[in-house]
């Protein structure tokens, strides 16, 4: 035993000696071992802030032109004459075809000259009644000469109120070789070319003409939303005028804003939605019939809610949260109760006060009092 203590006291001399002399020659070793201090986690914030909050029904909606009105002729003939243009833009009265009228200005004549005759006849019996009246009077006709005349005078008379019937008759016909435009709105692509024999009861027609300004849009909302409708619609029948926009699928870009004008007697029980009816001013030509549209109803507004910017609320597994930066600048986590979401805004319930600064980027890096950097100062 004394033997092995005499062995080990000098290597444990030389151990403590080894130790010494790399410490002294390795100092940096010593210092590593201390733990670093984390870096300041860089995030964005806002302040909890109150505002006006929209409510609003999206659904899905489809152009439809207010009028559309498919042009036909009225009377056979040939196109003598196409006065407008595909894609022009037309006005009330405006004329678009001509139809040979030289059939219908002949007839119109000679209509004209049969009321004519009749008219000359019909003058020379009236005269020849007031004179048998007077004949008959001093009893130097019989009767039965007198109601003979008096039934030629009624039967010439109603010859005449006939040709009256046939000369407007006649002039309509005439009228309708003119073919104009019922309607403000846009000329589509013309069906018949000029030189062609049209009928009056041909299905094609020959144009069509479409009302775009103002415009329609018939959209749909589930059924679920009628109790909330039917409380915004007036007791009377009438609609009550709700703002709706009308929005591109692609690019959510607002296309146009309008109001609502009527809403369909029944729920469609095959989808269980129903059908809205909005009218849009459409003076930029945005909204085109046959186009699809997203459409936002609104329905509500509610006054000075509490918000933050959508991107600062987080789900976890306990629900949502957000990160509240203290003045010391350390990130505290607020659970909260979040209510609707509007044009990147979500409406708290609880769990924040006004003025806080919550996190909106940035904060996937966080934790609970983890010390941050404000990458936005000025807020």
């Amino acid at each position: 035993m004394r033997i092995r203590s005499l062995i080990w006291g000098p290597i444990l001399v030389l151990g403590a000696a080894v130790m010494v002399v790399s410490i002294w020659l390795n100092p940096s070793r010593t210092s590593s071992a201390k733990p670093e201090v984390e870096d300041n986690v860089p995030v964005a914030t806002a302040k909890a802030r109150r505002e006006d909050v929209p409510v609003y029904l999206d659904g899905l909606g489809k152009v439809q032109a207010l009028n559309t009105v498919t042009i036909r002729a009225q009377i056979d003939g040939k196109i003598m004459e196409a006065a407008f243009h595909e894609g022009q833009n037309v006005r009330a009265g405006d004329l678009l075809l001509r139809i040979d009228p030289r059939p219908y200005q002949a007839a119109l004549d000679q209509a004209i000259a049969k009321q004519n005759q009749d008219q000359a006849q019909l003058g020379y019996a009236q005269k020849v009644l007031e004179r048998d009246t007077g004949l008959f009077d001093k009893k130097i006709i019989d009767r039965q000469s007198l109601d003979l005349q008096q039934a030629t005078t009624a039967q010439l008379d109603a010859l005449v109120k006939a040709d009256e019937a046939a000369v407007a008759n006649a002039k309509v016909q005439l009228e309708f070789t003119k073919i104009t435009a019922p309607i403000d709105g846009r000329v589509g692509l013309r069906l018949v070319d000029q030189g062609n024999i049209v009928h009056a009861n041909d299905q094609a027609g020959l144009a069509v003409i479409t009302q775009l300004q103002p415009i329609s849009v018939v959209f749909t909302l589930p059924e679920g939303n009628l109790r909330e409708l039917t409380k915004k619609l007036k007791t009377n029948g009438t609609d009550e005028s709700l703002a709706v926009a009308a929005v591109d699928p692609q690019t959510n870009q607002i296309l146009g804003q309008g109001e609502l004008r009527a809403m369909d007697n029944q729920v469609d029980d095959a989808t269980g939605t129903i059908k809205m009816k909005a009218v849009f001013q459409n003076r930029q030509f945005e909204l085109w019939p046959g186009q699809f549209v997203n459409i936002r109803l609104l329905v509500d507004t509610r006054r000075q809610q509490l918000v933050v910017p959508s991107s600062a609320v987080n789900q976890g597994p306990s629900g949502e949260f957000i990160y509240i930066i203290r003045p010391d600048l350390i990130a505290e986590v607020r659970t909260v109760e979040a209510g609707i979401s509007e044009d990147g805004s979500t409406v708290i319930a609880s769990g924040v006060s006004e003025g806080d600064t919550v996190v909106v980027d940035g904060q996937y890096l966080l934790k609970s009092n983890a010390r941050v950097q404000l990458k936005n100062s000025n807020q």
